[in-house]
């Protein structure tokens, strides 16, 4: 999905394999055959960010910062006071066809426009991208229990939603739903998940599997 803003400005869309707070996952109890989790979310886009220059050859590049604002996004000095959140990862083209972020990212910045003042290396574009990003201070959705981030990982808590679905929420029962299950292992394939899993979550990587056991 592409967004085209004016000259000058870079629009980031916020789009998590994720929500923010809470992830959507599909998931299948432990005697249900060959049904298979798959983690999908959407959450509200918000409008474009513009880069103030001077604070690196790239665009939200590796360590680089970024501000939260009302209307938009906007690149600024780790130092700076404006500064809300980290750059731990970025990547071209789009999180569908690219690397994963970090276990731990708290949300991910979709870079897809380009503009002549953001130019990285002077043909007056900025590719198509994506930063994964971390929260300067707490909270951290991203941490195992905390209730969101872009990627279900070990130590997170779901409910069910109805339909083979869960969502993800805190461990702590903070995220305004009460958590079912907590995924305690991940591992290769169904048969390597402990008798007490009731629910297998899909997670990807090189352990896509997710044994969660009941709370």
């Amino acid at each position: 999905m592409r967004e085209k803003c004016s000259t000058g400005v870079v629009c980031v869309l916020l789009a998590l394999l994720a929500a923010l707070l809470t992830g959507c996952t599909q998931a299948a109890g432990s005697d249900s055959g060959d049904q298979r989790g798959k983690a999908g979310a959407t959450v509200p886009v918000p409008p474009s960010a513009t880069r103030a220059s001077g604070f690196g050859a790239v665009f939200l590049a590796v360590d680089e910062c970024s501000s939260f604002g009302k209307a938009s996004f906007t690149e600024v000095p780790c130092t700076s006071e404006r500064a809300a959140a980290r750059v731990v990862a970025r990547h071209d083209g789009t999180p569908s066809g690219g690397p994963p972020c970090p276990a731990t990212t708290d949300f991910v910045l979709h870079i897809s426009e380009q503009s002549q003042i953001s130019d990285e290396d002077g043909d007056g574009a900025v590719p198509q991208g994506y930063a994964c990003m971390r929260n300067l201070q707490p909270p951290h959705p991203g941490d195992p229990g905390g209730g969101g981030g872009p990627r279900t990982i070990v130590g997170d808590c779901v409910y069910s939603s109805g339909s083979g679905q869960v969502r993800e929420t805190s461990c702590d029962g903070t995220g305004g739903k009460k958590p079912q299950y907590k995924v305690a292992k991940a591992v290769a394939t169904r048969t390597q998940c402990p008798l007490s899993t009731a629910l297998y979550v899909q997670l990807g990587g090189p352990r896509p599997v997710g044994c969660a056991r009941p709370l």
